[in-house]
């Protein structure tokens, strides 16, 4: 019977659809595989379930090949990024890489909208304050944030999750929309096209980044773009980590050249750097994108149906 490792713990019902399936090696546990179990889970079985922070480095491949014949021919990914999986180093070991797209769309964009309300009306601020025990009760000008109602937002990568964030934004607080993207999109909803990341972050009340993670948007959202936001607007990454700079980020944040920022990802996640910890004007979440049981178990039904097809003989649905 196909041999497939689950890397990482998932929801019951994905993990008893995969055994019903295949000879199922199930890791119950929630940090990331090492680098010897990853170079063991290429040898030792047809097919891996990874996910997050599993990094399939071009070194994971080299040094599995080194040890012995690869036998994986699938990493069916657990999550719409796949930037912690190399590619081409896969392709060239003989692997199908698949994610699970259209999952996650609808709650990460929830989150999204999230981090943009608790940023712009400084709810963690204010959670924190009643916490503290230091509240003095309600005043005119206490806490008094950006209202985001009418305000403008800018969407930096606008496919499926972009758009999902922008239609909210606009028919539910009517926002105007502005984007940059690889392209002009034609969408259901009115929006402004900008060619220009700097361009369009000095234009907006509030910054989203919804681009996918990649060598080449490492760090795009650096200094220069940071530089160009108003000093009344907000930033919200629901990517990924690296697509900002960290280090120039919380210059921003501690000069207040950008009046806040709501993060679900960091740079070197789990590692959040303590200077960021420290600051008031940003809203801090664990990763919580798409963390509904729902929504994992869909995420997880598609990974299993992704290898599926593929030990059938079938075109993979979702292939990257």
């Amino acid at each position: 019977m196909t041999r497939v490792l689950i890397a990482r713990n998932l929801p019951e019902r994905v993990v008893e659809e995969a055994r019903s399936l295949f000879d199922i090696t199930y890791r119950d546990r929630p940090d990331p595989m090492s680098r010897e179990e990853m170079v063991e889970s290429l040898l030792d079985f047809d097919g891996v379930l990874p996910t997050l922070g599993d990094r399939y480095s071009g070194g994971v491949f080299a040094a599995a090949a080194a040890a012995g014949e690869v036998r994986a021919r699938i990493l069916a990914n657990f999550g719409v990024g796949y930037n912690h999986i190399d590619i081409a180093a896969a392709r060239s070991a003989g692997l199908v890489v698949t994610n699970t797209p259209g999952a996650v769309t609808d709650a990460t964009a929830d989150v999204a909208l999230t981090l943009m309300l608790m940023s712009c009306r400084r709810a963690a601020e204010g959670e924190r304050l009643v916490r503290s025990g230091g509240w003095q009760g309600w005043h005119p000008v206490q806490m008094l944030g950006l209202h985001m109602t009418g305000k403008t937002v800018g969407i930096l990568g606008m496919g499926r999750i972009g758009q999902a964030i922008a239609r909210r934004a606009h028919f539910g607080f009517g926002m105007t929309v502005a984007y940059a993207s690889r392209s002009e999109k034609t969408l259901e909803f009115p929006a402004r096209y900008v060619k220009s990341a700097v361009d369009l972050a000095a234009q907006v009340d509030v910054l989203v980044i919804a681009m996918p993670a990649s060598p080449e948007t490492h760090h795009a959202v650096d200094a220069e773009i940071l530089g160009a936001m108003k000093p009344t607007a907000h930033l919200v990454n629901i990517a990924r980590g690296d697509i900002v700079d960290e280090t120039a980020l919380i210059d921003a944040l501690q000069a207040g050249r950008i009046a806040g920022a709501g993060l679900d990802v960091y740079e070197h996640e789990p590692d959040v750097p303590a200077a960021l910890r420290a600051l008031d004007n940003v809203t801090l979440l664990p990763h919580l994108g798409t963390a509904t049981l729902e929504v994992r178990e869909s995420m997880g039904r598609m990974a299993v149906a992704n290898l599926r097809a593929f030990f059938a003989g079938e075109a993979v649905p979702n292939p990257v």
